[in-house]
């Protein structure tokens, strides 16, 4: 396990229905770290995010969040383990009727009893740390793709959590808004300490920001990869590994 884990999964089980999608799964994230969950399509890795953040309660195994059994928690220790995380969808997940700040109040005005003008306050501190803060009273519909993820970011950060995690990120994204939000978050990191988090399939991306990454493979239901990315791209020799990171279709022959 990682040194100084801050989350720490130990011998997952879990699938639906009868398929059986991960297998005596463990690993563990350090405390502000940049964690990349890669692997091909159909492996799990948004299903695994989704058990990280309590969306979906694995068969067997457990999982521990900042010192606290996710898994097995009564709602005061689950409420108290979501206070500590939070959580950008892969597109933003945004609401609509609402302009950025509204958005970014919502956490405060539902978690805390913050006076009105104080949720105002840190709500637009947030739109500032993600560089939004002129963009306050926009509705998403009237902004770029780019900046409702920054958005998205900056909600999921209302209530200061400790944990940050990211579902593709990138998706949907030039490459230049993409290398911009990878920056916004080695910053974030930086200047906040904020673990992260992030399942993508960008290579970009995955070079720019990962500090470690694990690949889950579908055959297998586990891992088949660990460490940073460059060391598993120069040294790996696992062909589906070496596949991924040269960019290689499947049926030619590995690097």
């Amino acid at each position: 396990m990682a040194a100084d884990a801050i989350i720490t999964v130990e011998h997952m089980r879990t699938g639906f229905g009868a398929q059986v999608l991960f297998e005596d799964l463990s690993f563990g994230v350090a405390r502000g770290e940049v964690f990349v969950i890669l692997g091909g399509s159909g492996c799990g890795k948004s299903t695994l995010l989704k058990h990280l953040i309590g969306l979906y309660s694995p068969w067997s195994g457990s999982i521990d969040i900042a010192g606290m059994e996710l898994v097995t928690a009564d709602e005061a220790t689950r409420l108290a383990i979501l206070r500590r995380i939070g959580v950008m969808y892969q597109q933003g997940a945004l609401f609509g009727s609402m302009n950025l700040i509204e958005n970014v109040r919502l956490p405060l005005e539902e978690f805390t009893r913050l006076p009105d003008a104080a949720v105002e306050a840190v709500a637009l501190a947030k739109l500032k740390l993600v560089g939004l803060d002129r963009f306050a009273f926009h509705m998403p519909s009237e902004i770029s793709g780019g900046m409702r993820k920054r958005a998205a970011i900056a909600r999921a950060m209302a209530l200061d959590p400790e944990i940050l995690f990211l579902d593709e990120p990138s998706a949907g994204l030039d490459p230049i808004t993409s290398a911009e939000l990878d920056e916004l978050i080695l910053q974030l990191r930086r200047s906040l300490g904020i673990t992260f988090v992030v399942v993508t399939h960008e290579l970009a991306s995955i070079f720019a920001i990962a500090d470690r990454v694990i690949m889950l493979d579908k055959e297998t239901r586990g891992i088949i990869a660990e460490g940073p990315p460059a060391r598993l791209r120069d040294e790996s020799r696992h062909p589906f590994v070496r596949r991924f990171f040269h960019r290689q279709a499947a049926d030619a022959p590995a690097a």
